[in-house]
């Protein structure tokens, strides 16, 4: 029998409360000095907010910060996105065709390469950046897209756990799948994947989240202005050379920053807690 115990449920709500307001309480900060002048944030922390929200954002969306390039916030979060979208979208479609491939067809050295792919784990992209940059530059890739995109799209991690999902799927779908005459692509599309709804789920807010972050591999590969990220914007914007940074402006680009990924925890957040439940899968 379980016991009510009052004392115990307000305890609970308010460490929940305590630890929502310190996860909050830097992001309210932010916000709030984004919305007032660069004096006025420079000289102290600003308790509530001010006058500027309209004309600092304006700013930042339509012609962004002289000294860090003027490059607007809506191209740069344009990029991260396409960056981060194709990231993603090329993981998971390699990872679970590779991990169908080496559960369901036999063929030779299967787990001599499975182990290979699990292998390059130890090898991070800041490991391989150098012949990496070599391969994409000789491609003709720098300042594109592609070049964003296409050196991270490989992804272990994501082979490793679609191949543990599909090693609990009983034999017996296969095998039914067989008799009703359904070859192996049918049997992919129509059986495996509905049933890997919530993996896909919580991989694409996971890998979603790795791309849009990145940092180094944008700030190699792209020159031209137009071709910022929104990490590498906020970066120079901190950094400027012989002025203080606007902290303001700053401010409000970080905040905008957030948004995609927030929108992404936040429209895929059942399925991505169902992904990451055993029982769920």
């Amino acid at each position: 029998m379980v016991e009510n115990r009052p004392y115990l449920t307000i305890i609970t709500h308010v460490i929940l409360v305590a630890g929502l307001i310190i996860v909050l309480f830097p992001l309210y900060i932010a916000f709030v000095a984004s919305t007032h002048l660069t004096e006025d944030v420079i000289s102290s922390v600003q308790p509530w907010f001010g006058d500027q929200l309209v004309e600092n954002y304006g700013t930042v969306l339509r012609s962004g910060k002289e000294n860090a390039g003027g490059v607007p916030v809506g191209i740069m979060i344009w990029n991260s996105l396409i960056m981060a979208l194709g990231i993603t979208i090329g993981k998971i479609a390699i990872s679970i065709i590779s991990a169908f491939a080496i559960v369901y067809f036999q063929f030779r050295f299967r787990m001599f390469f499975f182990w290979i792919i699990f292998l390059t784990l130890m090898l991070p992209v800041e490991v391989r950046i150098l012949p990496t940059y070599k391969v994409v530059a000789d491609l003709g890739l720098l300042d594109s897209y592609a070049g964003l995109t296409l050196p991270l799209i490989a992804s272990a991690t994501a082979t490793f756990l679609f191949r543990q999902f599909f090693l609990t799927v009983p034999e017996e779908l296969a095998e039914a799948a067989r008799v009703d005459g359904a070859g192996p692509i049918r049997f992919f599309i129509d059986i495996l994947l509905p049933l890997s709804r919530t993996n896909l789920a919580a991989l694409f807010v996971i890998l979603f989240i790795f791309g849009w972050n990145q940092y180094l591999w944008p700030l190699l590969i792209t020159t031209e202005a137009d071709m910022t990220t929104i990490v590498m914007g906020i970066q120079r914007m901190l950094f400027v050379a012989d002025s203080v940074p606007e902290w303001n402006l700053t401010m409000a680009t970080a905040i905008l920053a957030l948004l995609p990924p927030v929108i992404v925890v936040v429209v895929m957040q059942r399925q991505f807690v169902k992904g990451l439940i055993e029982t769920e899968k």
